[in-house]
């Protein structure tokens, strides 16, 4: 359906890679953290509309070669539920649980925890977290940060390399909702 934006993604991974600024640190008990920082031409609030609040329906009409379908398999949608993201069958993973450790809708924070899935990094990590905020830009769209926690077992370490390959499908994905929110100006205002 939306393949059309592929040759804009693969124009878009390489900006991105060049203007991206990644912060890492290790905190004491093998906690590494990564943040990266993104800009977009879409309001703030569009685009939280869009990437969080209507995620299930959205990212499996919009981008169905990667998501099947996201569904609550617990709770209803808040701070303690549990989603589970199916991916199309093609992919190492088949599906990951995300449990909501919170959504504020007014401060446009949506917080998550890896809960089941991930397999391939299972072996080195307890559980990966995730921060995601969107403020509006002086300049008009918005300015976002994204903090990933990984939660590292003893003895292993998680590299960059590592962090950057789920950072660019998670890139990805975005880019892919950001062109269908610049194609149509009046979904999720």
């Amino acid at each position: 359906m939306y393949i059309k934006y592929l040759p804009l993604l693969r124009s878009s991974l390489k900006k991105f890679l060049q203007n991206q600024v990644v912060t890492t640190s290790t905190l004491a008990m093998a906690v590494t953290t990564f943040s990266s920082d993104f800009t977009s031409s879409i309001q703030a609030a569009r685009l939280f509309k869009a990437l969080i609040l209507d995620a299930h329906n959205l990212y499996p009409k919009i981008t169905p070669l990667a998501i099947k379908s996201i569904d609550t398999v617990e709770g209803e949608g808040g701070p303690g539920s549990i989603k589970q993201i199916n991916f199309e069958q093609d992919g190492q993973m088949k599906y990951v649980k995300h449990r909501i450790d919170a959504l504020d809708e007014e401060k446009m924070l949506y917080a998550y925890t890896l809960v089941e899935g991930g397999e391939a990094l299972k072996e080195k990590i307890h559980s990966i977290s995730y921060e995601m905020k969107f403020e509006p830009n002086p300049n008009g769209g918005c300015i976002g940060n994204k903090i990933s926690k990984y939660h590292v077992k003893e003895g292993f370490e998680i590299k960059e390399e590592e962090f950057q390959e789920g950072r660019l499908k998670d890139f990805g994905v975005f880019k892919v909702i950001e062109a269908f929110l610049l194609e149509n100006p009046n979904a999720y205002v």
